[in-house]
C-alpha cells in the first residue's frame, strides 16, 4: 500500500513496448497492419516489429510467433542510465532478476526480471528514435510520422493490463520497487484489492493488475492503443465489424480512469482495447481513488455491466475454475 513518508522514486519514464505472442502470426500481422493501421518497421527471427504513428520510439509492439497467445515481455524505459542501474540493483537484491541482455531492435542493453506473478519484464534506457522513410515523413517536425489514416490509425501504445493471481503483491512491487503511483483501486468488502492502476508519469495509468478469477499466474488481460477522439472509438468499432473482428465489449465509458473504449480479440486470441480520453495526474500528493464493491457492481460509467468474460478470459487461454 502507499507509503506517503517515503521519498518518491521517479526512475521509470513510461511503458516502452510489449511483446505479444500469437499462434497465428500472419493473421495477427494482418490485423495489426491492415485493421489497426500500424506500420511494420523490422523483422527478426519469428518476430515482427510494429509501430503506432504517434510514438517516438521505433516500435510499440513486438509480435512473436508462439504455440499459445499471451504476453512475451513488457518493456519499461527508465529516465536515465543511472535510473536503470538503480532499479536493476534493487530487483537483483530481491532475487527476482534474470539478468542483462545486450538489447534488441530499437534499444540498447536491458535488464530482465520476473514480476511476482511470473510476468517477464524488461527495463532499458538507450533508445533509438524512429526515423521515418520519405513516404512517411510528416509535415510538422514535432510529429514522429505522417498520419496515414489507415484502418483504426492507432496513435500511441497506451497501457497494459496483466491478469494476476496476486494483484496486490504485483501492485505493491510496481509502487515500492519501480516507483509507480497508485492512482485508482478496487477494494472489496473482505479487504482484498482485485484491481490496481499504476502510472510512472502524469497519465492516470499505464500498468494495471487485475485478479485472475481462474487462479492462474502470469496471464495477459489486454493491451491498449489510443486514438485522439471518441469518434475514433466509434470508427474503430465499425472497422472491426466490417472485418469480422469479434467485439467483446462495444463502445462505452469506464468509470475507473474515465477512458472511452472498445474491446476486441485479435486473430491470435489476445484481447486488444482501443481507447481515448482519461485524465492526467498533476498533483504530487495524489491520493488513490478507491472504489467499493457496491460501487463497482453498478457497472461502467453509463451503467452498462462489465462483461463476464473480463474476469476469466485471458491468454494463454485456460478453463475457468
Amino acid at each position: 500500500m502507499t507509503n506517503y513518508d517515503k521519498e518518491p522514486i521517479r526512475d521509470i519514464a513510461h511503458l516502452g513496448h510489449v511483446e505479444l505472442l500469437t499462434p497465428k502470426l500472419e493473421d495477427s500481422l494482418t490485423f495489426f497492419k491492415d485493421v489497426l493501421g500500424m506500420q511494420e518497421v523490422a523483422r527478426k527471427d519469428h518476430s515482427v516489429y510494429l509501430r503506432c504513428w504517434g510514438d517516438y520510439e521505433q516500435y510499440s509492439v513486438k509480435l512473436t510467433e508462439s504455440e499459445q497467445p499471451g504476453v512475451g515481455h513488457t518493456a519499461l524505459r527508465t529516465v536515465s542510465p543511472q535510473a536503470l542501474e538503480r532499479r536493476a540493483a534493487e530487483i537483483e537484491a530481491m532475487g527476482l532478476g534474470i539478468g542483462w541482455i545486450e538489447g534488441d531492435i530499437g534499444h540498447g542493453k536491458a535488464y530482465q526480471y520476473r514480476g511476482l506473478d511470473g510476468h517477464l519484464m524488461e527495463l532499458y534506457y538507450d533508445s533509438y528514435e524512429y526515423q521515418p522513410p520519405d513516404h512517411l515523413r510528416p509535415a510538422l517536425k514535432n510529429q514522429p510520422q505522417r498520419f496515414t489514416g489507415h484502418g483504426v490509425a492507432v496513435k500511441h501504445l497506451d497501457h497494459i493490463n496483466f491478469l494476476s493471481a496476486n494483484p496486490e503483491g504485483d501492485g505493491d512491487f510496481a509502487e515500492n520497487v519501480l516507483g509507480m503511483r497508485l492512482t485508482e483501486q478496487i477494494l472489496l468488502n473482505d479487504g482484498r484489492r482485485p484491481g490496481v492502476w499504476y502510472s510512472p508519469n502524469s497519465k492516470s495509468y499505464e500498468m494495471v493488475y487485475t485478479l485472475d478469477a481462474t487462479g492462474t499466474s502470469g496471464r495477459f488481460h489486454h493491451m491498449a492503443f489510443s486514438v485522439d477522439t471518441n469518434e475514433g472509438i466509434w470508427r474503430a468499432a465499425d472497422i472491426f465489424l466490417e472485418h469480422g473482428v469479434f467485439i467483446e465489449f462495444a463502445p462505452s465509458k469506464h468509470a475507473i480512469n474515465q477512458t472511452y473504449f472498445v474491446y476486441v480479440y485479435e486473430p491470435g486470441g489476445n484481447r486488444i482495447e482501443i481507447c481515448s480520453g482519461g485524465y492526467h495526474v498533476f498533483r504530487p500528493d495524489w491520493k488513490p481513488i478507491t472504489w467499493t464493491e457496491e460501487e463497482r457492481a453498478k457497472g461502467q460509467a453509463w451503467g452498462n455491466k462489465t462483461v463476464a468474460s473480463f474476469h476469466t478470459y485471458g491468454t494463454p487461454i485456460v478453463d475457468p475454475k
